[in-house]
């Protein structure tokens, strides 16, 4: 079969990847083509576009770019016609798939979905653009189920992908890990800017303001694969902070806390079971839209997943050295971490076991030759 995947974000390039091996292994002849990134093209398949050439952030950036991102559907579009595959997925990454598979199903591709957009969120009337643009959908949150069951639309629940990718990996040996990247002895104190220059740029600066204040940790920022170090390199003032790219599962796994940019980093850090502060700042204007749009009442995966606030939400005005360095030395008191690894255990329990994209691998497939 001729699969053709589309993903956006180092998390779709992720998700994507793990879906890819476990497709080659329900059908030994499958022909990928995919949008995405590094770890998709190591997992076998033909890249057309990078994830890094199509990152936007806010409706400011989006409406900046719109010239841009226009041409990056019409040509995707013709791109997909040339390939004719038997099925197109889509992963996450809303804005430009939604508009891509409206022409798919248009065109009578077979369209699939794995990780749903945040209809959940805001605008939940694209809920009836997906139930006629697309023929399955593969959720990986527990509440999505009975969210599309409102608009009598029936998904499937395969739980979360990322319980895979953390299972699956290699432990490390720590004393190896802080020799090789010349960290010291100090506890860790991980710092998750986001992969986005727009994110890092309004989050990291915050969050290293903090480093004198804490002269017992050592802060170490973990680096986007989207992002050099040049970039991360113009926010770092102080001597106590190192820098490590590409290696966040491995940094948390060491860490005694976290900061943390709102996003799927967020439930990453509570699976590796690390206290964290969540932070969120964007640009004036776009924040302001999207409070009027979103209903939520966290901003958080891990407050959303569990429908109470089990991890503190910094957001816009919220995320100042102030609250932040207040919050910090929240999740290094005892009691309060102790209570945070018994929520993180039940968030776990939430998601389900392994299997994510070995489960949607087999539907999809399935769906096919059926």
């Amino acid at each position: 079969m001729k699969y053709y995947i589309i993903a956006g974000e180092a998390s779709g390039d992720l998700h994507g990847s793990n879906l890819m091996k476990a497709l080659k292994k329900q059908d030994t002849d499958a022909q990928i083509r995919f949008w995405g990134g590094d770890l998709m093209q190591a997992a076998g398949g033909e890249l057309v576009m990078h994830y890094k050439e199509r990152q936007f952030m806010g409706f400011i950036e989006v409406v900046l770019n719109l010239r841009k991102i226009s041409g990056h559907i019409k040509f995707c579009k013709k791109d997909i016609a040339k390939f004719k595959p038997d099925v197109v997925i889509f992963i996450d990454n809303s804005g430009f798939n939604l508009r891509i598979a409206k022409w798919a199903k248009e065109q009578n591709y077979r369209t699939q979905y794995y990780i749903s957009p945040q209809v959940w969120a805001s605008r939940a009337g694209r809920v009836e653009k997906i139930k006629r643009d697309i023929d399955a959908m593969y959720c990986i949150l527990p509440f999505e189920k009975a969210f599309y069951q409102k608009y009598n639309y029936e998904v499937n629940f395969v739980g979360h992908p990322l319980i895979d990718a953390i299972a699956d990996r290699p432990q490390i040996d720590e004393n190896e890990f802080r020799e090789a990247h010349q960290l010291g002895a100090k506890p860790i104190i991980a710092l998750l800017p986001g992969s986005r220059k727009q994110e890092i740029s309004k989050m990291l600066g915050v969050m290293l303001s903090l480093v004198d204040d804490f002269e017992d940790y050592q802060f170490v920022i973990a680096g986007a694969p989207s992002q050099d170090f040049e970039f991360y390199q113009q926010f770092i003032k102080q001597d106590n902070v190192s820098f490590i790219s590409n290696k966040t599962y491995d940094l948390l796994s060491i860490s005694n806390a976290a900061l943390v940019t709102s996003g799927t980093a967020t439930l990453e850090t509570a699976l590796y079971k690390v206290p964290q502060v969540v932070c969120y700042k964007a640009n004036a204007i776009s924040y302001h839209i999207a409070k009027r749009i979103i209903t939520l009442k966290f901003i958080s995966l891990v407050n959303l997943i569990m429908d109470r606030e089990v991890v503190t939400e910094l957001i816009q005005g919220d995320l100042n050295k102030k609250r932040l360095k207040a919050e910090l030395n929240a999740i290094l008191d005892e009691k309060k971490r102790e209570a945070l690894f018994l929520d993180y255990y039940e968030l776990e329990q939430k998601l389900g076991g392994k299997g994510a994209s070995e489960t949607t691998a087999k539907l999809i497939y399935e769906s096919l030759i059926n």
